[in-house]
């Protein structure tokens, strides 16, 4: 076990130390006024630490404080790491990113996407083409999500036990086999939908590897990059340093609610969901991709395959706002690609907080955010444990640190 430690000063880092105070008080409050149970956050410059604070409970019922060591559910932040092995086996020849699904996945050979209607009364039509893997990695294949409650394809996936991703009892391989038999939403690399695609690839990263997905992520990411609090459960001895996860009540307080069997290997190994890990631990993945797929002599990607990963991927540099389904055509979304499984800031100008041209990352359906500013050498993360209704910190946590750069 390894704990993230403070290792310069902000001011040696380019940062203003007040500012970064303020960052903490501000966010401290959303502790002290009930609406998150505790928090962490890490401000890193040029690869070291400069600010990092931790504040709060990781189980306020029990009195325990949120710690370097806090494991947490990173849930969405997964999908970065999913891309990462994506293109791992593409960078040896196991794949193509313009390789058919199908080639992988026999069940989604005849693909047939969505005309009109609903329910038994729904009309389909068989797809112009075949979903590839670069649709998967950018969330273009026209897959959805259950819980959205917008499209007549949700509702199919509710009704096949899809609402939170995966049948009850169902492991990768089945659950994929369920996506492959609902229609696409739209035709394959004509839209921006977030959905269930990364679960599918995690199942391409098994076939094409012969290993299970976590065998497969502890070997050639986890271990190679020194994440040993990393995984799809925890151990014994990890147990009591795991966060309790909240559900944001409608009066904006917080409750326990049930998370990811992350106590014991789960049978559904989700590639768009199911890690655990700690602040140190997503440290250095970050920093593997700011330093271009290298980290300590350790290279695990080719520069090139970080560049590609992390730069807009959406036809003609379209932004998730103007590409994306209606769900996504919010302001939140304005200024934004998106690459292989991160957002892409490609306007800045437009974007809801202040941001640098390039900065890519993600966040967690727990309230967990990390990104990576290519151009002012920085990584940030916030963790947390709180699935939220209608809390949103990331545009002030965003603000607050661009306040601290000083050069």
């Amino acid at each position: 076990m390894a704990e993230l430690r403070q290792e310069v000063g902000p001011d040696e880092a380019g940062l203003d130390g007040k500012a970064l105070d303020r960052l903490d008080r501000e966010v401290a409050e959303y502790v002290d006024r009930g609406r998150l149970p505790g928090f962490l956050v890490a401000v890193s410059r040029g690869g070291r630490i400069a600010h990092l604070t931790t504040y709060g409970r990781r189980d306020v019922a029990a009195g325990l404080p949120v710690e370097t060591d806090t494991l947490w559910r990173i849930y969405s932040m997964t999908k970065p790491v999913t891309a990462v092995a994506v293109l791992l086996l593409a960078e040896e020849g196991g794949l193509s990113l313009d390789d058919p699904l199908h080639r992988y996945v026999p069940a989604f050979a005849e693909p047939v996407v969505y005309e009109s209607g609903s329910g038994t009364d729904m009309r389909t039509r068989p797809a112009a083409g075949p979903i590839l893997i670069r649709h998967l990695l950018t969330h273009t294949a026209g897959l959805t999500f259950g819980f959205y409650h917008r499209h007549p394809v949700d509702a199919l996936y509710r009704a096949s036990g899809l609402e939170y991703s995966v049948p009850p009892g169902a492991d990768l391989a089945e659950t994929v086999e369920v996506y492959a038999r609902r229609p696409l939403q739209f035709e394959p690399g004509t839209q921006w939908n977030y959905s269930v695609a990364s679960n599918v690839l995690g199942r391409v990263i098994e076939v094409v590897s012969g290993r299970p997905l976590d065998t497969f992520f502890a070997e050639r990411i986890l271990r190679p990059l020194g994440m040993t609090d990393t995984g799809f459960h925890i151990e014994p001895g990890q147990a009591d340093r795991l966060a309790e996860l909240y559900g944001e009540t409608d009066d904006g307080g917080i409750t326990p609610v049930p998370g990811l069997p992350v106590r014991g290997r789960p049978r559904f190994l989700s590639g768009s969901g199911g890690l655990v890990s700690s602040a140190y631990d997503f440290h250095r993945f970050m920093e593997m991709l700011r330093r271009g797929g290298e980290l300590d002599g350790v290279r695990l990607l080719s520069a090139d395959s970080v560049a590609l990963m992390t730069r807009n991927q959406l036809p003609g540099d379209a932004v998730l706002r103007t590409f994306g389904a209606p769900v996504h055509q919010e302001p939140g979304n304005d200024g934004l690609g998106f690459g292989f499984n991160v957002s892409v800031v490609t306007d800045p100008s437009r974007t809801l907080a202040p941001s640098s041209l390039g900065t890519y990352g993600w966040t967690g359906a727990a309230t967990t955010a990390f990104w990576v500013d290519p151009a002012q050498e920085l990584t940030v993360q916030f963790m947390t444990q709180v699935r939220p209704k209608t809390l949103k910190i990331f545009p002030e946590l965003r603000r607050l640190v661009h306040e601290a750069l000083v050069d």
